[in-house]
């Protein structure tokens, strides 16, 4: 299973969700039994032995593997949702995307204080939704071992609103 290319599983669907938007969907590269077990044997492997307490998946892409890697670390799980979706008192953050603006939530009581976190999603463009994210994880007092994405549009610089934490990246866009 070793040197799948899954970049090659993935399909790019031009002017979606908004003309002049490149969207690249990972539908094509879930559906891959074969990809999906190397893929998360490849990534557990890469945080085995890190003490990791929570993995936090951003809404709603990274629910997938950041529940995978839960499960596979030996972790808990925390959603990171949209405003309203979650039941309990939350903390909320708004952020710019690259093409507009949302807000995050998280439950007050999902990370204790200086618990190590991993933080997961699919993808990573301009850094908003990673930035907003390792904020909310910093306000509840979580120590954040590192940020991983599936995907990353290099071309964007989401990166750059990560410094000082590790980034990983399975595939890299120009």
């Amino acid at each position: 299973m070793a040197g799948l290319n899954y970049k090659a599983l993935i399909r790019e669907v031009p002017d979606f969700p908004k003309p002049g938007i490149l969207f690249y969907d990972i539908t094509t590269l879930l559906k891959d039994a074969i990809a999906m077990r190397s893929l998360t044997d490849e990534l557990a492997a890469q945080y085995q032995g890190q003490r990791i307490g929570k993995v936090v998946g951003i809404e709603s892409r990274g629910f997938i593997f950041g529940g995978i890697l839960a499960a596979r670390l030996g972790a808990g799980f925390v959603p990171v949702r949209k405003p309203g979706k979650l039941p309990a008192d939350c903390y909320e953050v708004k952020y710019s995307l690259e093409y507009g603006s949302n807000s995050l939530a998280v439950h007050r009581d999902a990370i204790s204080m200086g618990e190590r976190v991993l933080i997961v999603d699919d993808l990573l463009a301009t850094g908003g939704t990673a930035e907003a994210t390792v904020g909310l994880v910093r306000q509840l007092g979580g120590e954040i071992v590192g940020l991983d994405f599936l995907v990353e549009l290099k071309g964007l610089d989401g990166r750059a609103k990560l410094a000082g934490y590790s980034v990983h990246s399975t595939i890299v866009y120009p």
